[in-house]
């Protein structure tokens, strides 16, 4: 590949040139990069806040901060986080750029639809930043609850409204994906010779069509609530203000699959290629996504046991969070299964991956403690309940986040970057992380709230502990990504397949033509024959 060959120079199908031609394509591969560059800009913007939240908490008292601005300050890291990044990360960048190539499309199904869900993206973040400067940063935490989201003076609004244009870009995401893997497959691909990525891309639009509505809806409510004072949530008016916490829990807990199943799709697929081996039980890890996506919906007043519920719908909403376990367990036994007896070969894609097993699973099994209505009174709005939010969606989607770009990163650009930076990464991510989360739980079990701007002496160690940890987290993602954007620079150019992988958008060079496939694409069955790949890689390591 040489040097105009660059994804960033490939002619655009429309007659504009420059930034208009970015502006206005029809290209998913396009439209999936402009999404990288916007999320990893907010992305980077909610962890500078996080670590100013960390920093406050890491002494007792005021420290760098009021605890007004403390309270603005988690609430837009928590907006940008889960509405900004986790949801839309990896389903509108990687799902993107590789969902119509895995599939053997040339381009998405509703190609302007696409950039429609880009800008409605773009507007959506707009009015959570006008939200900075105008009237007020809100400071309810990125659940609104009611009713101190309807009577806060500062701008809740503007943060509402993006999320409810937000969420409109997600519908459209995913309505996109599901017409696309319907009537866009290659001829001659069978359902049961998707790719599992792709097949987690199709549980999540699922979720994302049928469940997103319900947020939307309940956002408007809220906004109408706090202009016109219609009494819906308001008790003094006859509202009730659990009902809120029905709708926003109808949407929120299964947004949780939303954000993770993607995920649990990037490691189906790096788990293989870096075993030698094809994945241990490609039913069951098809049919364990769409039963999360199913189960995922039914289970939401978990988050809500403290709230007065009858003990029929404890007993219920309890079983319902034991039962969705089981496909998630079946994912991970599947992975562990596939690296049983494999050709090792690791790689910091594998390493990532490694990381997400491994952090997810105490995240999902933490899960369990708060979906136990016994232990979840004790538990509830603590530390506890931080931690393992964060051990499933940092620890889960984020490490699948980085573990696909370091997987599809020479695919997307073309370039290799350095593995022994990324190693260095990888671990102190790794290490940052577990310093940072892991003395939350014993905080939590301790007693140690959530949200608050101060605390007793006793809970000072763990805080500190917490901070020094998230400055080592920070620090590895900042080395993370200098590795990665430095693979610009160095200019190592990365053959068509670097790791050996056996899906559609390995047959394609890279970074892949606009109209992706040179030839029709030969369509393999599942599962994929690894036997010339280790071939393949013997004769090299030999010669």
């Amino acid at each position: 590949m040489t040097e105009s060959d660059s994804f960033f120079e490939t002619p655009s199908p429309t007659k504009y040139k420059g930034i208009w031609s970015w502006l206005i394509t029809m290209d998913h591969k396009r439209i999936a990069l402009m999404y990288l560059f916007v999320i990893l800009f907010w992305f980077f913007g909610a962890l500078i806040l996080g670590l100013l939240i960390r920093t406050e908490l890491m002494s007792v008292g005021r420290t760098i901060m009021g605890a007004q601005t403390y309270n603005a300050l988690f609430t837009l890291h928590g907006v940008i986080m889960i509405f900004l990044f986790i949801i839309p990360a990896i389903p509108a960048i990687f799902g993107n750029f590789l969902l119509p190539i895995q599939i053997g499309a040339d381009d998405v199904f509703f190609p302007k639809l696409n950039l429609l869900s880009w800008y409605l993206y773009i507007l959506g973040s707009l009015f959570a930043v006008s939200s900075l400067f105008f009237g007020g940063p809100p400071d309810t935490g990125w659940t609104f609850y009611v009713p101190f989201s309807v009577s806060t003076k500062t701008n809740v609004s503007a943060t509402l409204t993006a999320a409810f244009i937000l969420g409109m870009s997600s519908m459209l995401t995913g309505l996109n994906f599901i017409t696309t893997i319907h009537r866009m497959r290659a001829k001659g691909m069978r359902w049961l010779q998707i790719p599992l990525f792709t097949w987690s891309l199709y549980a999540t639009a699922w979720v994302q069509l049928l469940a997103t509505p319900i947020l939307s809806i309940t956002l408007l409510l809220v906004l109408f609530e706090r202009i016109f004072a219609i009494g819906l949530f308001d008790a003094s008016k006859g509202g009730d203000p659990i009902l809120y916490q029905h709708l926003f829990w109808m949407y929120s807990h299964p947004a949780v699959y939303i954000m993770i199943l993607p995920g649990m799709g990037v490691i189906s697929e790096i788990i293989p290629v870096f075993s030698r081996k094809s994945i241990f039980g490609y039913k069951a890890i098809v049919a364990s996504s769409m039963a999360i996506a199913i189960a995922g919906s039914l289970v939401w007043a978990h988050h809500m046991f403290t709230s007065g519920m009858s003990d029929v719908a404890v007993f219920v909403f309890s079983l319902l969070t034991f039962i969705v376990a089981i496909p998630s367990a079946v994912k991970v036994f599947s992975w562990i299964s596939t690296m049983y007896k494999g050709s090792i070969l690791m790689t910091p894609p594998l390493l990532f991956s490694l990381g997400f097993i491994y952090l997810f699973s105490v995240g999902g099994l933490t899960g369990l403690v708060l979906g136990s209505a016994g232990t979840d009174i004790h538990v509830h709005d603590t530390h506890f309940v931080v931690a393992h939010f964060h051990f499933v969606m940092f620890g889960g989607t984020g490490f699948a986040f980085f573990a696909a770009l370091h997987f599809w990163w020479p695919k997307i650009f073309g370039r290799m970057y350095d593995f022994k930076k990324a190693y260095v990464a990888a671990t102190m991510i790794i290490v940052g992380f577990i310093f940072h989360y892991l003395p939350m739980f014993i905080l939590g079990i301790m007693g140690l709230p959530r949200r608050y701007y101060d605390y007793m002496p006793k809970f000072e160690t763990g805080n500190m502990l917490a901070g020094i940890g998230g400055y080592i987290l920070i620090a590895g993602i900042a080395l993370m990504f200098f590795n990665l954007f430095a693979s610009f620079k160095n200019k190592r150019d990365a053959e068509a397949d670097p790791w050996g992988g056996t899906t559609l958008e390995w047959t394609v060079p890279s970074p892949p033509p606009l109209h992706n496939f040179i030839a029709p694409p030969e369509i393999k069955d599942y599962p994929y024959d690894f036997s010339d790949v280790i071939k393949k890689f013997k004769a090299e390591s030999t010669g």
